[in-house]
């Protein structure tokens, strides 16, 4: 159901996009209403999270009926403290891939707005439709005189222009739920050091789903599923040397790790120190010792003397037999995503990097090494033109089948054969939807109801 206006970007991006989605290739095909309406849907799904959950289960460390049992009775204490304790919890096997578990999301709900308001920053306003609570750092506005204990209506800003500290706001906004305060006004703005924690607990959210904070962190991790879908068609085997290139914020790095049995060695690179910490930690905490990671720029992971051989970075070429690239992007495919400020200059200036990291990745992968490019956006430029880029470029790569392969075909528009466009993989929950509120199982709709998304995989000839 449409209960959130369309996700606001800027018109270039807009009209760029129309473009796209209505290119000659796809005109031909399918027609000018057709492809009109699907761009439409599009812009309308994207404001709107997806009716599912999912988690990744650690199944190297139990079996995944364990951990759906486990998850069961921990959702059910967290649920027993709230409004939600009528509402049944679903927790199902996803049907193909055998390390996921699917709760669905009860929304939108029925839910009163109320008379004292709390205005949170886009970004915690998509979180909260998601299932989480809204942290303190997340806050711009609140009422005056707000106190712990409160019961106040969230709002998210959608353009980010409210004034952090400011008791009201009356512009661009969408209600995503009521919840009770746990902060003061004053210990959220008034403080020296940035307010930390829930500020507002969520206890009427507009979509209904777990928190997950801090339940069985080392067994349960939230994932988009075409995400974990990446991780399955790399096809990791045991005692491989396999590069994850982008690899923060880590949950492909440890999925890799956990399919391969902890057999073998995951590299993991990110230019950003912090997030390599988390990896390290993320690693730890789910026993996987077959991570190495690394703060290093990828670009230049490719070592301009082979025969100097280091344990970490920069590579000798043909040094991994696998690798990941999950690309840095425009991520115009997230859910919810309201809205978006970013220019058209902005959402271009990915597909050079993008380049830049595949001549890394097509130069470290060994003969007969497997590549897996993936983005979370829905443009062509960073998706199917980079995939006929690449095969014009690198004649050692050839296109290979997927599996498992759950979402659609590529896309046209970028002059790929429909054979080459049947081995690639987009998730696009535009073509569906209108048909989301079917009684089909919700196995079978999780497959299509998810963020935009992409994958093609290569082999190096």
């Amino acid at each position: 159901m449409s209960i959130f206006p369309r996700i606001s970007l800027k018109p270039e991006v807009t009209e760029h996009l129309k473009g796209v989605f209505l290119n000659k290739e796809v005109l031909d095909a399918v027609g000018h209403q057709e492809a009109e309406s699907r761009f439409h849907k599009l812009l309308t799904c994207l404001s709107h999270p997806p009716s599912y959950t999912c988690v990744r289960a650690s199944t190297h460390l139990a079996s995944l009926e364990e951990i759906r049992l486990k998850l069961g009775e921990e959702l059910k204490k967290q649920m027993c403290g709230s409004s939600a304790e009528e509402v049944s919890l679903q927790i199902l096997p996803h049907p193909r891939i055998p390390d996921v578990l699917l709760l669905p999301v009860d929304g939108p709900r029925p839910v009163k707005q109320l008379s004292s308001e709390v205005v949170v920053g886009a970004q915690c306003g998509n979180a909260v439709l998601r299932g989480a609570h809204v942290f303190a750092p997340g806050i711009v506005a609140s009422p005056k005189y707000m106190k712990a204990g409160d019961v106040v209506s969230v709002f998210s800003d959608l353009e980010g222009k409210c004034t952090r500290g400011a008791t009201s706001f009356q512009g661009k906004r969408v209600f995503v739920g009521n919840g009770v305060a746990e902060m003061c006004r004053s210990n959220i703005f008034c403080t020296d050091e940035p307010a930390k924690g829930i500020g507002v607990r969520m206890i009427e959210p507009l979509y209904q789903s777990p928190s997950f904070d801090g339940v069985l962190p080392n067994l349960a991790f939230l994932q988009n599923l075409p995400s974990v879908v990446a991780g399955h068609v790399l096809g990791p085997r045991p005692g491989e040397r396999i590069l994850d290139m982008c690899a923060a914020p880590g949950g492909k790095t440890c999925h890799i790790a956990a399919v391969m049995g902890d057999q073998g060695e995951v590299v993991a690179l990110d230019r950003i120190r912090n997030k390599i910490d988390r990896i390290r930690q993320n690693a730890q905490m789910l026993h996987l010792r077959s991570i190495r990671a690394y703060c290093f720029n990828s670009t230049q992971a490719v070592s301009s003397d082979p025969a100097h051989v280091t344990e970490g970075p920069p590579f000798p070429p043909e040094s991994f037999d696998r690798v990941l690239l999950d690309a840095p992007c425009s991520g115009l495919g997230q859910r919810p995503n309201m809205a978006s400020t970013w220019s058209l200059k902005e959402i271009c200036s990915y597909q050079p990097l993008q380049r830049k990291l595949f001549h890394a990745a097509v130069r470290l992968l060994k003969k007969g090494g497997v590549l897996v490019y993936s983005t979370c956006t829905v443009t062509l430029a960073e998706n199917e033109e980079q995939v006929a880029w690449a095969l014009d470029t690198f004649p050692c790569l050839t296109l290979q089948p997927q599996e498992p392969h759950i979402g659609a075909e590529g896309m046209l528009g970028a002059g790929l054969s429909p054979e080459q466009l049947r081995l690639l993989q987009r998730f696009s929950p535009e073509l569906i939807w209108d048909q989301t509120e079917t009684t089909a199982p919700l196995p079978c709709r999780a497959d299509r109801d998810t963020i935009g998304f992409f994958i093609a995989k290569f082999l190096k000839n």
